[in-house]
């Protein structure tokens, strides 16, 4: 396995359209290792190919440690609810948004066996969902946010996580 290269908010890549994967090789294996290795590296919750730089509809999420999701050409088939919440990006270090998302989100994907699946996710699943399959479509957090956050209230939202650990 090997940590890839994330790409960040500017290169074209990802704002891009992903092809289809169709047919699961040992190439696409692979990605899916190290898509898991270099979230996990930069302390992520999901990763999307097009941010390493492949245009493929591949979406890796762990919100759960351990619980890991490899989706392989994923779509949305039912949302439910709403919720709002902070957002983040590997691929735009240091920002932060408030974006409304469903609060319930049945998507269905193939796995690395080529199995068919589906899953639903709530809450923080949900919102990762969504936010990696947007990646597959070239469009990222910033474009649907209600807002994004100013230096000093992500300051503030850090420093007040922090106090919550002592």
């Amino acid at each position: 396995m090997a940590k890839l290269n994330i790409v960040k908010q500017g290169d074209p890549v990802l704002r891009k359209n992903c092809r289809v994967v169709t047919e699961i090789t040992p190439r696409i294996l692979n990605l899916l290792d190290d898509m898991v290795e270099t979230m996990r590296d930069a302390n992520g919750v999901g990763l999307a190919a097009p941010q390493v730089g492949i245009l493929r509809r591949i979406v890796v999420v762990e919100c759960t440690p351990g619980e890991v999701y490899e989706m392989i050409n994923p779509t949305i088939v039912e949302m439910d609810g709403s919720q709002v919440g902070t957002e983040g990006c590997l691929s735009l270090p240091g920002k932060v948004g408030i974006v409304e998302r469903p609060e319930k989100v049945t998507v269905e994907a193939t796995d690395r066996f080529g199995n068919r699946y589906s899953v639903t996710g709530e809450g923080l699943l949900a919102r990762c969902f969504c936010h990696e399959l947007d990646h597959l479509d070239g469009v990222l957090y910033c474009d649907v946010a209600d807002r994004m956050l100013t230096n000093e209230e992500i300051n503030e939202l850090y420093s007040d996580d922090e106090d919550d650990d002592e």
